[in-house]
């Protein structure tokens, strides 16, 4: 590309104890009615009310909002945006993981549009955001998805995922908040930590790539590598919450101005179809993905070795790409993720509809240095169920980057 488009966040808040600065910009937006959107394990741990109770204390009317479900299904969103609509809040904060903070995104615009949330999806619906919607602060609760600062609500249909995107969905305030990430269970911090890592390398080798978003994403893959596995391994590690919840934020920042590609394509039907979670569903299939397009862009993924930790410098760039794969196998399973599509109970029998669906994430494929087909996709999802990696068998027209 020429030239690069790059979007940021207004206000972003990082760091240990940031969460206290919530107060003060709350206040720069004299709301009345405050609508907090946060899952309810969260509230029955008493996590929310660490926002919630400030709040409280300096006279705001707080109600919270707790029918979140990990992959949130279209009726969920729909039913939080009547809610929000019916209440007439004045702000929406989202607290929790990237379902919870899609939500409220979600809500807090859709809140001053009309019609059902489904008029304004991506691939099927026949309606525009317009309006900018009520403020929303988004608290990130986990060190993965990068919600916080991008504008794309996911929500699960039958089968696959669809989005609800525009800029209007991004927080008017983000706050990063490490401390809040320390109770998180060792299964959680691992797949949300892979799914920070997987949109940090898809950006690194997406198309749309620049050299504001190569900095971003680098950075990210050298926060997360040298700290997901002792953040997994003892959530109480100050210094590896840090550099993931860093590293998180990064990788958002750079995916959502580089854009994701074939591993979340892929991943989003096996969300839809068996409602596997999110970070899971990129850790099974990263290996195989980046394995598959891997001689589209070698020199890329001997960048992405180096910032994994490894060295490139004695080896070819096919011998990095190589490399590079097998360093993604191994923090996949040194997390303790399963490796293959069958560890997870997938049939063999889904391998067609999964690629059926697979081929309608245009939006994500496009972004591709190797442009995944139908048939592409269908031997990824073979190799990830058989756990061998794979490459293609037939040369087709890949974009070198």
């Amino acid at each position: 590309m020429s030239f690069s488009k790059l979007v940021f966040p207004p206000l972003s808040y990082t760091g240990w104890g940031s969460l206290e600065l919530l107060v003060p910009e709350v206040e720069k937006y004299e709301p009345r009615k405050i609508l907090v959107v946060t899952d309810p394990m969260l509230a029955k741990i008493g996590l929310v009310e660490r926002v919630t109770v400030p709040l409280k204390d300096h006279g705001y009317q707080v109600t919270v909002y707790t029918d979140v479900v990990p992959e949130p299904p279209l009726e969920i969103g729909e039913k939080l945006v009547s809610f929000t609509r019916e209440g007439r809040f004045e702000m929406v904060i989202g607290v929790g993981g990237g379902s919870a903070l899609d939500l409220a995104k979600l809500a807090a615009v859709l809140a001053v549009h009309e019609g059902p949330a489904a008029d304004y999806l991506n691939l099927t619906g026949t309606k525009k955001v317009e309006k900018k919607g009520i403020p929303k602060i988004l608290i990130p609760t986990t060190s993965g998805t990068g919600s916080e600062v991008t504008n794309i609500s996911v929500l699960s249909l039958e089968t696959t995922k669809d989005v609800v995107t525009h800029d209007n969905l991004l927080a008017d305030v983000a706050i990063v908040d490490p401390e809040l990430t320390v109770s998180v269970p060792p299964r959680v911090t691992a797949a949300t930590g892979i799914d920070a890592l997987t949109h940090a390398v898809e950006a690194y080798l997406s198309v749309n790539a620049s050299p504001i978003s190569d900095g971003l994403a680098l950075q990210a893959i050298r926060l997360i590598s040298r700290s997901l596995r002792k953040a997994v391994e003892n959530g109480s590690n100050k210094q590896a919450r840090i550099d993931m919840s860093h590293g998180s934020y990064i990788a958002g920042l750079a995916f959502f101005n580089a854009g994701v590609a074939g591993v979340h394509a892929l991943a989003y039907p096996l969300g839809g179809q068996f409602h596997l979670a999110h970070g899971e569903s990129n850790a099974v299939l990263l290996p195989y993905v980046m394995g598959y397009i891997r001689n589209s862009c070698p020199a890329r993924m001997a960048d992405v070795l180096n910032a994994l930790g490894g060295n490139s410098n004695y080896l070819s760039e096919e011998e990095a790409s190589y490399k590079c794969v097998e360093e993604l196998e191994r923090i996949v399973k040194d997390v303790g993720i399963p490796a293959t599509l069958a560890e997870f109970n997938i049939p063999e029998s889904a391998l067609e509809s999964l690629t059926q669906d697979g081929v309608k994430q245009k939006r994500l494929l496009a972004r591709s240095p190797y442009p995944l087909k139908e048939n592409d996709i269908r031997e990824i999802y073979r190799a990830a169920f058989e756990g061998k990696l794979t490459e293609p068998t037939m040369k087709s027209e890949q974009i070198t980057i």
